[in-house]
């Protein structure tokens, strides 16, 4: 299984960046998807995961209302809208996947059983 994350870079505070995860080796419409960050000294945090069908989702506190996850089951890919972004929002972003055939949406970082290598956002004031 490989997830690979892209559309880190820099980006000014307010302004927007959409993160793509593309899927390899697994069936994301039958996984249930996430996005976590993690900033140097900082534990890796929770930022969005979307259900099997992509009418659920649900989102961390510190990007509820900024950020949207969705899903592309066609392309096996799974994207991360973040807009209005702050300085506090600089971090490594990994998405992730849980198994197959397990639908609950997890805020738990160790219900994920696959992992992306992370791509870096970077927002400056």
């Amino acid at each position: 299984v490989q997830l690979q994350a892209s559309g880190g870079g820099l980006v000014q505070a307010g302004g927007s960046r959409r993160l793509s995860c593309a899927a390899s080796g697994i069936t994301i419409s039958r996984s249930v998807m996430g996005w976590f960050r993690q900033s140097p000294g900082k534990e890796r945090e929770f930022v969005a995961a979307i259900a099997l069908s992509g009418s659920n989702t649900i989102y961390g506190e510190a990007v509820k209302g900024r950020f949207t996850i969705a899903r592309d089951n066609d392309r096996n890919t799974v994207i991360l809208e973040m807009n209005s972004l702050q300085v506090e929002d600089t971090a490594v972003y990994f998405c992730a996947a849980r198994s197959n055939g397990i639908t609950v949406l997890r805020r738990d970082r160790y219900a994920y059983a696959y992992w992306g290598q992370g791509t870096q956002v970077t927002v400056s004031s």
